[in-house]
């Protein structure tokens, strides 16, 4: 089965500290590469934000990290269970398919081999 493109965004708790956060984001960044067998092609840490409303866990703000990254669509469901499972520190993530960077990247793929020239060479002229 081929790849497919996913992004992943998660919150983790601001009660940390900055290294446990860090630790954190580096522990699902692990979990995507070597549980789900993922390849990450982009990954940002937008820091401490607000959050739109109070959770029920009484937090008013988290550290956000987002990443995109490819991987077998049977793997991806690993993910969310590893969320559930095994992370207190995050409570809240979203996981899901990117079919427009999908298209993109196919498209991109299609003008790169209609871009390739062809070269034709010359018989060989055998009278010389």
């Amino acid at each position: 089965m081929k790849e497919r493109i996913y992004e992943v965004m998660f919150i983790v708790s601001p009660e940390l500290s900055e290294e446990a956060r860090n630790a954190e984001v580096e522990k699902v960044k692990g979990w995507i590469e070597e549980k789900v067998g993922g390849n990450i092609q982009h990954w940002e840490r937008w820091g401490m934000r607000k959050l739109a409303y109070r959770t029920h866990q009484g937090h008013t703000e988290g550290d956000y990290t987002w990443g995109i990254f490819k991987a077998l669509p049977e793997k991806v469901n690993e993910l969310d269970g590893l969320f559930r499972i095994n992370s207190q520190n995050t409570f809240r993530w979203q996981v899901f398919r990117r079919e427009d960077l999908e298209k993109a990247e196919k498209n991109k793929e299609n003008k790169a081999v209609e871009n390739q020239e062809v070269v034709v060479e010359e018989p060989v002229n055998s009278e010389e």
